[in-house]
């Protein structure tokens, strides 16, 4: 059992285990076995007792570095004080309820670690709740799914400075390397890691809605089959696109169903689900005012796609109304896709930068995009650039205004137009990257059209409007039409 150091020399006093992981599904069993393989003894323990034993029984060689715990009491007990206690149990009520009945049974200096994919609020919530306690809680961000969990995700993490210092040993020898850099991160007090994890999720949205569209695009106007289009994603590796939502996207693809012989994809329903984050992250962003269409476009096709009934009664009622136009060739799906990939990213940056000013988190960009560079589900060849733009000349603060990004969008930028082009002509949906568009053509663009919402507005309201010479609110002298 544990020898009460911690790996690398790390703070645990007395006889005890150097960190405790409650909650024992998927994502907590992974992480657990991923500390033991890196040197650590690790306490666990699950709401359902009968799941240790399982559990400890099928860790093979690392069940020496494990211990289980059936009583809270006993799982409290195994771990060497100052405890890091890490929970991968629901977010929400469970975390609240497992919190009141563990706060008890801790000491002074304890951390409890939330490994969850919460609501930041939440987060910040608890974290104010044991201000004053002795007590420390981190929200942390984990991506990376079963298999980050298990070989190293990225990790997002917010805290009291004590926290950080108390389980950044470990926390940096179980996740993702770049280059030898470790992909986690201290970023903020409370709720700063799981804010950052909530629009990496945003994000990740986005991106997978881009990909889809082009999948799309391919199929019902190309013609296309999926091992041709799988191929296709699996060259894209090889430039700018390379990403792990490609490589997922490709191997999806060149999948066979065992059952029927046909590609996997070909036997799935087209009805996606969600787990809350993508509007998550949009709420949050338009509480402040920010735009992120991309996401929304995003988390809006994946629920009309729960609209099946109602659309299999549409597709032979509603005209198509489309036109002849060519499919658009390769190089400007691919460019198209890099263009919308830049966007999509661009506005969750914006997102984290407003909500850093908001709640005073310094969030630190450059650092973020590292973090991103293995591990989570967003990892991609991009991430490095956007590190290098955000520690550059970067007027506004705004990604795509560096210069390297600047030129990035001018080689893809006409491709996106054009695939945007072929996709309302040849009447295939592509939401995401026609979103990614009209941003990008309001953005760029010094002088808009919000002068006629104002008149609208002033018109039927007398909201007031400014002028564009004069300071102070102003009302027009209006004549309604006879």
């Amino acid at each position: 059992m544990a020898t009460g150091t911690q790996a690398d020399g790390g703070a645990a006093q007395g006889a005890g285990a150097d960190i405790g992981v409650y909650g024992l599904g998927t994502m907590g069993s992974a992480l657990a076995l991923n500390l033991a393989d890196n040197g650590f003894t690790v306490a666990v323990s699950n709401r359902e007792a009968d799941w240790i034993a399982p559990f400890l029984d099928e860790a093979g060689p690392l069940a020496e570095r494990l211990s289980g715990a059936e009583r809270l009491e006993d799982f409290v007990a195994a771990i060497a004080r100052p405890r890091s206690i890490l929970f991968m149990i629901p977010s929400g009520a469970p975390v609240d309820a497992m919190i009141e009945a563990i706060k008890p049974l801790l000491d002074e200096g304890d951390t409890l670690i939330d490994g969850g994919n919460a609501d930041f609020h939440d987060t910040r919530r608890r974290s104010a709740e044991l201000e004053g306690t002795g007590l420390h809680f981190v929200g942390m961000g984990v991506s990376g799914g079963e298999a980050g969990a298990r070989n190293g995700p990225s990790m997002m993490v917010g805290g009291s400075a004590h926290s950080w210092t108390q389980f950044k040993p470990m926390a940096e020898k179980i996740a993702a390397q770049f280059e030898g850099t470790p992909c986690v991160a201290h970023l903020g007090p409370d709720g700063a890691g799981h804010f950052v994890k909530t629009v990496h999720n945003g994000i990740e949205y986005a991106d997978m809605q881009m990909i889809t569209e082009v999948y799309g695009l391919l199929r019902d106007a190309g013609g296309q089959g999926a091992v041709e289009i799988g191929n296709l994603f699996a060259d894209w590796r090889k430039g700018p696109l390379n990403s792990y939502l490609i490589e997922v996207s490709a191997a999806a693809l060149l999948s066979v169903d065992t059952q029927t012989g046909t590609p996997m994809v070909d036997v799935i329903r087209d009805q996606a689900g969600q787990k809350g984050t993508g509007r998550w992250t949009l709420i949050e962003a338009l509480k402040m005012g920010q735009s992120a269409n991309t996401i929304e476009a995003a988390v809006g096709a994946r629920g009309w796609s729960s609209e099946k009934a109602v659309r299999e009664m549409a597709e032979p009622l509603l005209p198509e109304g489309v036109q002849d136009a060519p499919l658009p060739e390769v190089a400007d799906l691919e460019m198209a896709l890099l263009a919308g990939r830049i966007i999509g990213h661009a506005q969750g940056f914006r997102i984290l930068s407003a909500a850093s000013e908001e709640f005073g988190w310094s969030l630190d960009m450059a650092r973020i995009s590292e973090i991103w560079r293995a591990g989570c589900i967003i990892r991609s060849a991009l991430l490095d650039e956007f590190a290098d733009a955000f520690r550059g000349e970067l007027p506004g603060g705004h990604l795509i205004l560096a210069p390297a990004m600047r030129k990035r969008l001018e080689e893809s930028i006409p491709a996106l137009r054009r695939v945007v082009a072929a996709g309302a002509l040849l009447g295939v949906a592509l939401p995401a990257l026609s979103a990614a568009l009209a941003w990008y053509d309001s953005m760029r663009r010094a002088r808009g059209t919000a002068n006629m919402i104002q008149a609208q507005r002033d018109f039927f309201g007398a909201h007031g409007f400014e002028r564009i010479s004069e300071e102070g609110k102003f009302h027009g002298t209006w004549t309604p039409l006879p």
